[in-house]
């Protein structure tokens, strides 16, 4: 089912959206799934299918980093393809059979991220365990989201970071986090005390922790902002795929939604593959990659560096 046609939106929004033309135009630029072969190496580009059913025609060893952000365990839909809650077994079932199909497909240097929430942490961890390295559980605010009256208000997800094996790429500071001071600690020299004084502030750099709160979820009057129901930030996918991959690697996919691991993966000289069963959803994400051309700037991340929420100078 086809993305709804554009309705009237107010001057400042800034949401991304594909008219028809974009969809004549962007349609023959997908890749086509009869070029796949365990024996070719892996295209860069956007594959229009199911996930599932197209792994088995890749090659072996071949990615060196994997991104699933999978529908979590929550009824849900997707411009026409409906996700129904599940018993937690048949989820973390059809979850092992996600992780299964794309084992061939690492390097033994790989690294994966499973994205989930709260409720389907439980079946992530008890497949990944099974299979990889499991490192670390990245949980990530979310600022946005209505308040429950007979619950706590969820405002957190989950990301789950593992590896194939003991060798893995981990560039730690690559993902430091620039941070405001609040007390500008200085030496007995007078000097500033492991941060900086700029024109703009005092900052310090940090290492990442397994807390992030400082990823905004896109909105109307962000430029990367689409209709997707789960769009992940171009900031938080910069993160995973800085800390673990290096240039010209190549990142997989399978749920790419509305293309950011492709989007970031380009502006941070990947290479890449986002795979998905919504039409519509594969030609959103030729038409941002086309776009991060001309505009190649992560919000949140300026001077080689990820900044606090509503900090960041402007880009270069």
């Amino acid at each position: 089912m086809p993305m709804a046609e554009p309705q009237p939106r107010g001057p400042m929004n800034r949401t991304l959206v594909l008219t028809e033309s974009d969809r004549d135009r962007l349609q023959p630029r997908l890749l086509d799934a009869a070029a796949l072969s365990p024996q070719a190496p892996l295209p860069t580009g956007t594959l229009w299918g199911d996930c599932l059913q197209l792994a088995s025609q890749m090659p072996h060893q071949s990615v060196d980093l994997l991104i699933l952000d999978p529908p979590y365990n929550l009824t849900k839909n997707f411009h026409g393809y409906q996700f129904t809650q599940q018993r937690v077994e048949d989820y973390t079932a059809w979850l092992r059979q996600v992780v299964l199909a794309f084992i061939p497909l690492l390097k033994p240097t790989a690294s994966l991220y499973i994205c989930g929430d709260w409720r389907s942490s439980t079946s992530i961890f008890a497949v990944a365990a099974d299979y990889f390295v499991v490192r670390n559980r990245i949980t990530w605010e979310r600022e946005k989201g209505r308040g429950a009256k007979k619950n706590w208000k969820n405002a957190s997800e989950d990301i789950w970071f593992c590896t194939v094996s003991d060798r893995y790429t981990f560039c730690v500071d690559a993902v430091k986090l620039r941070r405001r001071v609040l007390a500008p600690y200085r030496h007995a020299d007078g000097q500033p005390k492991d941060w900086q004084a700029t024109e703009d502030g005092n900052f310090r750099d940090t290492h990442p922790s397994n807390f992030w709160s400082d990823i905004t979820i896109p909105f109307w009057s962000m430029p990367e902002n689409t209709d997707h129901p789960t769009q992940k930030s171009e900031k938080l996918i910069a993160k995973l795929v800085l800390a673990s991959s290096q240039p010209g690697q190549v990142i997989l996919d399978p749920f790419v939604g509305s293309g950011t691991t492709s989007v970031v993966a380009k502006k941070l000289g990947r290479q890449y593959l986002g795979i998905d069963r919504n039409l519509d959803y594969c030609l959103l994400t030729e038409r941002r990659l086309e776009l991060a051309d001309h505009h190649p700037a992560i919000q949140g991340f300026t001077h080689q560096v990820f900044w606090e929420r509503n900090s960041s100078p402007p880009p270069d």
